[in-house]
């Protein structure tokens, strides 16, 4: 059974992993480019880890615990603030339909994992995987080509929504 105490424990895995490749390094330029393609390389769509993230955030979603709030065209949610479990991650899970949302800062960065869900959705123009956006970074998060649920890991929990 998916519930947020089991999502929480499956995060946790991949969070370790995560901050284990990073070693405490800062996401610059560099490091988010060579960790977005570990995270594809091992962690990809054709993956185990992959596949079951995937399933669990689409079960979240079904059972109305994943997403229930909706803003602007977009369902989403707040689920785990920063915790030591998630190694200082706070996570987010959006569900966007070929719509833009907010302008938002990534201080220390952004690590997202894309499910397309119908179509061959595009988040920023990248395909079903991961992304890292470097510290610093700056978008408009966008899903083109349908529909995708997209998962973000915020080190520190840190954003900052702009007018831009």
């Amino acid at each position: 059974m998916n519930t947020p105490d089991t999502f929480r424990q499956l995060l946790g895995v991949q969070a370790e992993q995560i901050t284990r490749r990073l070693s405490g390094r800062p996401l610059t330029d560099e490091v988010a480019e060579e960790l977005a393609l570990w995270l594809n390389r091992t962690h990809g769509p054709a993956s185990l880890g992959y596949q079951t993230l995937a399933q669990a955030c689409r079960d979240g979603v079904a059972a109305g615990w994943l997403c229930n709030r909706e803003g602007g065209g977009i369902r989403y949610g707040h689920i785990f603030r920063p915790a030591d479990d998630l190694q200082g991650f706070s996570v987010d899970v959006v569900d966007m339909h070929n719509t833009a949302g907010p302008h938002h800062t990534h201080p220390h960065g952004e690590i997202d994992l894309i499910m397309p869900t119908e179509g061959e959705a595009l988040f920023d123009g990248h395909p079903a995987g991961w992304w890292v956006y470097p510290a610093g970074s700056a978008h408009h998060p966008t899903v083109s080509q349908g529909r995708a649920l997209v998962l973000y890991l915020l080190p520190q929990g840190a954003i900052e929504f702009t007018r831009a």
